[in-house]
């Protein structure tokens, strides 16, 4: 075998498939040994090959564990236990029977039993031959010689199994790195369109977008850049399967993450989302430090920070609440841009009942009911929006009151008459003291002036 060939062989494929040196040099000795016990060894023989890349060496060796010695009659047992397997695996045609549970007894006899086996083991009375200091445990390595036409052969032989093997490996190396990148964005490139189904190229591998994941006011051409988030990883016998998608809630928070700082260091929590995927989000926002916005923050300098996730999500409106522990209060913030005169709760059956003006009735319950339908999803509760004005609120919460806060009202009215008509009294009586004496002085004054005519 061609040493320089095989070194750079090696080398090519743990760069493109991304797999490490030695789990390559690993398959390769395991697809020599299957060639080398297939064409020249023997039946008993536990083959393992040694190869090094760096010279292009080959040893090959039966490797055997020290055991205690066999009864004969096991022995013969054994061997026409391993002739009837050669024939069933050359084909030859033996109608299988259904094989008859073993009773308890017998089965925890086998199992006590230890089964030798002569492919691993060997009985330490021909262990001595080899070895005259062999012990109990030990492994015998008998070298075996390797014939010239090896190589050739050989290369033939295992030329199958390394493809194979190497396509086992790099598939479990693809499924660990994307089985824990489950949950992320990811971008990918539209590959095409089989039926409804969009295949999605993520470099080394190629995702599904389905139906169910697709938003239908987008359109999908092939070599057009997408970020899609990444749903589930499964293992196939084909390779690891991904599914991706562009409707998922998440994708809009991972967006928040990647595009606002203070969410992804955790200064701005999103407590929740709500989404009709191509048409609208609402985002639910909460901080606890005073000094922070958390929804200035979300919108960023002139809307820089939102528009750039709008974008991303292809012009679905996205609506910022602030949140808050007081379920009115959150509920009336969840119905935005709408303005809320009242809210009514009912805790048993967690209904809310959300009173607002004639004008901002359709504003309030949204196009085809979206924005109390998202309200509701963020909020968790079912809302109710019901028309009114703030006269008709302010007289069904005085007729709300209770009959001794009215009966202290109209003592309080009562006793505030009573002062006033007192002190209204005074000034009368004043008034007269004041008129009686004008006249009187009017009079004096008159007489005088007589007297001086």
């Amino acid at each position: 075998m061609d040493q320089a060939s095989i070194a750079e062989a090696v080398k090519q494929i743990c760069q493109e498939k991304g797999i490490s040196f030695e789990s390559v040099i690993e398959t390769i000795e395991a697809a020599l040994a299957a060639a080398y016990r297939k064409d020249f060894g023997e039946k008993n023989q536990n083959i393992k090959v040694d190869f090094d890349i760096e010279t292009g060496q080959i040893k090959v060796a039966d490797i055997k564990t020290v055991v205690e010695d066999v009864p004969e009659e096991e022995l013969l047992k054994i061997e026409a236990e391993e002739e009837k397997r050669a024939e069933e695996k050359e084909g030859k045609k033996i109608e299988k029977k259904a094989e008859e549970p073993m009773s308890q007894e017998s089965a925890e006899d086998e199992e006590e039993k230890k089964r030798f086996n002569p492919k691993t083991e060997i009985q330490i009375s021909e262990a001595k031959k080899i070895k005259k200091t062999a012990d109990l445990g030990e492994e015998i390595v008998t070298d075996l010689t390797v014939p010239g036409e090896f190589g050739r052969m050989a290369a033939q032989t295992a030329k199958q199994v390394i493809t194979q093997k190497l396509r086992e490996t790099e598939r479990e190396v693809l499924y660990d790195e994307f089985k824990k990148r489950e949950g992320e964005i990811i971008v990918g490139v539209v590959q095409r369109h089989e039926g409804r189904l969009v295949l999605v190229d993520l470099g080394r591998l190629t995702a599904l977008l389905p139906p169910e994941e697709q938003i239908e006011s987008e359109g999908y051409a092939p070599g057009s850049h997408i970020k899609v988030y990444i749903i589930s990883v499964t293992a196939t016998t084909k390779g690891p399967e991904i599914i991706v998608s562009r409707s998922h809630p998440e994708i809009v928070k991972k967006l928040f993450a990647l595009e606002i700082p203070e969410i992804a260091n955790g200064v701005v929590v999103i407590k929740g989302i709500a989404r009709e995927a191509g048409s609208r989000s609402k985002v639910a926002v909460w901080t606890d430090q005073e000094n922070i916005d958390p929804i200035g923050s979300c919108i960023g300098q002139r809307g820089a920070r939102i528009q750039t996730i709008i974008s991303e999500l292809k012009g679905e409106k996205v609506d910022i609440i602030k949140y808050s522990e007081n379920p009115a209060e959150f509920i009336g913030n969840a119905l935005s841009p709408a303005k809320i005169i009242k809210i009514e709760l009912n805790e048993e059956t967690k209904t809310a009942t959300a009173v607002v003006n004639e004008n901002q009735l359709s504003l309030a319950i949204g196009r085809a009911g979206q924005n109390v339908r998202l309200a509701a999803r963020l909020s968790g509760w079912k809302i109710d929006v019901v028309a009114g004005n703030e006269t008709e609120v302010g007289e069904q919460t005085e007729e709300t009151k209770t009959e001794d806060q009215v009966d202290e009202n109209n003592e309080t009215t009562n006793k505030d008459t009573e002062q006033s008509e007192k002190k209204e009294e005074k000034p009368a009586e004043e008034k007269k003291v004041k008129k009686e004496k004008k006249e009187k002085k009017k009079k004096e004054t008159k007489e005088k002036t007589k007297k001086t005519e």
